[in-house]
């Protein structure tokens, strides 16, 4: 859910902000964008919607993974697709908080969502993943191998298991056992004996099947082993088992010039140290309320659509280094990427006579992601020297892009071009300093863009106002609300009499399969997190008879894979004619109730006044509380949920900060 706010920008901004993601020779010039199968579930900064809420519901419009993708593609149509689940609705585990119960069922679940990649959006995935860092299941990593073979689409890879190395475990291939068992058959071969059959265990294959290879189907319908945040290593396991190793999520740190040296080391060390041929920055564009988990450990800044400002921050630049002057389908020269004096190079060649070296050289102290532990290490300036070998000896000059990330001074060098390399009789030598990235290339196409200077940063408004009313939206949630349990979709009201035909709707009504700790309650924020002062006003109807129920609230402090702990003021209304005030979403601690008359099926207007540590209510514009004591929290976002997973809907929102 990183990318919830980019959708709002206003044009050219948001095209400025795509371009740097994805026009090649521009800035970051990505290889790769890996998306969310969105699941209904809180994914780490909000929920995603489903393309499948209920098992006889199908859109491929909600959400906007399907603009992003389609943005990215307009680029670079060579750009890769990969679509990974976190959290599935209800119906696939039919009840269970599992989704590998019925592996049919899922599969077509997911199979769903590439053909509608397809027919809606002409956009073609290329790879799909398991479950984001949770069990995977063998049995249905094959049903969905298969079922992608029955309807044609051998072309889409698998990448499993998204978390760590541990599936290699059981796809490992022995490749010293294999030769062996080769060997033999061919020295017998030689010998006129091909009548010699061999029997490598007198067991029948077991157990030296075991060793030769654990899971045979396994490790054929597997394309890719991917690990998150794997440090820059491997396992022997994952070696053996001689398929692509990729980083497959990595990075997640904040995009100050630390996260920049992160960034530039990994790319460079997942493959010197860990024979990782991909790396995949989570995330893509800080595009969410910075105070959510993980605020700004995207590539860049676009978290203000109100005002138009973005940041370019330095992880564009040191990408670019790499994706600018390499390709999918290169292949990484096989030498020792390890420099004397510390840091690390990776050279790269499309098999058609093109170098591209790319050289890092950061310190541990500037180079710390947010996870795993950073083992210390020693990096000097040094004097280092390059050989080229093959038909890369007769090479006179590469191109150079520099980047120096200034950490005393703040004043970084990012992606500047210097004089072309002289290189003499197959070799050419550099002075490196640290916490630098040279790009060294028989390519021309380098480019830093220049885009004019963003608009300058404003806070959220004080003073916002929605009424829902669209016809046709380009995208299925309002602006500016960010989901944090359940979703919340723009609703045409068929048998609303006119004042309120287009409204904003809960839609999840059972618990989806989780990947983190949902609230019980749905929830969704808006607005500036530093608000003290506000009133809130939100015309509210509740669908659910009996025990459904809604609130709007203010000072809310948490969201993401925190929600369940948010606190705030909520002031919630019930069906069954009550009303409560408490200081947190899960309505446990309550600071008043009473009776309200309000009942499900009809329209009601909600107003809470915060001001300083004193709050009030309104119902239908006549005061139903008054004077309730607050102490915390201090600030916080405005918010509207529900009780439960239920229908509900909301209309008229409107909040004012003072």
């Amino acid at each position: 859910a990183t990318s919830r706010l980019l959708v709002n920008y206003q044009e050219p901004y948001r095209s400025q902000i795509l371009d740097y993601l994805f026009k090649p020779n521009f800035g970051a010039s990505l290889h790769i964008l890996k998306v969310e199968i969105g699941g209904d579930g809180q994914s780490t900064d909000g929920t995603e919607p489903s393309h499948m809420h209920y098992e006889n519901d199908e859109n491929y419009f909600r959400g906007y993974e399907w603009w992003l993708m389609k943005e990215a593609k307009k680029r670079n149509p060579q750009i890769k697709l990969i679509g990974l689940p976190w959290t599935f609705p209800s119906w696939i585990g039919k009840g269970e908080n599992w989704p590998y119960d019925y592996p049919h069922v899922t599969v077509y679940y997911i199979i769903s969502w590439i053909l509608g990649a397809k027919q809606y959006h002409d956009l073609d995935i290329d790879y799909v993943g398991i479950w984001n860092e949770r069990a995977f299941n063998s049995k249905y990593i094959k049903v969905l191998r298969h079922s992608l073979d029955n309807l044609g689409l051998t072309n889409i890879g698998i990448i499993a298991a998204d978390g760590d190395w541990n599936i290699s475990k059981e796809m490992v291939v022995d490749p010293y056992l294999n030769d062996a068992v080769q060997l033999l058959r061919y020295t017998l071969d030689k010998n006129g004996l091909q009548q010699v059959r061999i029997i490598a265990s007198d067991r029948l294959w077991e157990p030296i099947s075991f060793v030769l290879l654990v899971d045979s189907e396994l490790h054929e319908v597997v394309d890719v082993i991917g690990a998150h945040y794997p440090g820059t290593k491997t396992v022997p396991n994952a070696l053996l088992t001689q398929k692509k190793l990729w980083a497959s999520e990595d990075y997640s740190t904040f995009n100050d010039e630390v996260g920049a040296g992160c960034w530039a080391r990994i790319l460079n060390q997942n493959y010197v140290n860990g024979n990782m041929t991909s790396t995949i920055a989570w995330n893509l564009v800080a595009s969410y309320y910075e105070e959510l988990p993980f605020g700004r450990c995207g590539l860049m800044t676009a978290q203000e659509p109100w005002s138009g400002h973005y940041k370019v921050e330095a992880p564009i630049w040191i990408t670019a280094h790499t994706t600018q002057f390499t390709q999918p389908g290169w292949s990484y020269l096989q030498v020792d990427g390890h420099l004397e004096g510390g840091g690390s190079f990776v050279a790269l060649t499309d098999g058609l006579g093109n170098l591209t070296i790319i050289i890092e050289t950061m310190t541990h102290d500037h180079s710390k992601c947010i996870r795993p532990p950073l083992p210390r290490f020693q990096v000097s300036p040094q004097r280092a020297t390059f050989y080229l070998k093959g038909s890369f000896y007769f090479l006179r000059t590469l191109q150079v892009w520099y980047s120096r990330l200034g950490f005393e001074s703040a004043n970084s060098t990012l992606f500047e071009q210097l004089h072309p390399v002289k290189v003499l009789r197959g070799s050419f030598s550099l002075d490196l300093d640290v916490d630098e990235v040279y790009t060294l290339t028989t390519l021309k196409t380098g480019w830093k863009c220049s885009c004019p200077e963003p608009p300058p940063s404003q806070p959220f408004p004080s003073n916002y106002k929605d009424d829902f009313n669209i016809r046709n939206p380009p995208f299925s949630e309002a602006p500016n609300f960010a989901d944090q349990t359940g979703v919340f979709e723009y609703f045409v009201n068929g048998s609303d009499p006119g004042d309120h035909v287009f409204t904003l709707r809960q839609v999840v009504i059972q618990r989806p399969i989780t990947w983190v700790s949902d609230a019980d309650q749905t929830i969704s924020i808006i607005g500036n997190f530093q608000w003290v002062n506000l009133t809130v006003t939100c015309d509210i109807y509740i669908e659910k008879p009996l025990d459904g129920g809604v609130f709007i609230a203010g000072r809310v402090d948490n969201g993401g894979i925190y929600v369940r702990r948010t606190k705030g003021v909520f002031f919630w209304v019930y069906a069954d004619g009550t009303y409560r005030v408490t200081g947190d979403l899960a309505g446990e601690e309550v600071l008043m109730k009473g009776l309200s008359g309000v009942r499900h099926n009809a329209w009601h207007t909600l107003t809470l006044s915060i001001q300083g540590t004193s709050a009030s209510g309104l119902l239908n514009g006549y005061p139903l509380w008054e004077n309730v004591t607050i102490s915390q929290p201090n600030n916080g976002w405005a918010a509207i949920g529900t009780r439960s997973f239920e229908f509900a809907q909301f209309d008229n929102f409107h909040v004012e900060a003072r």
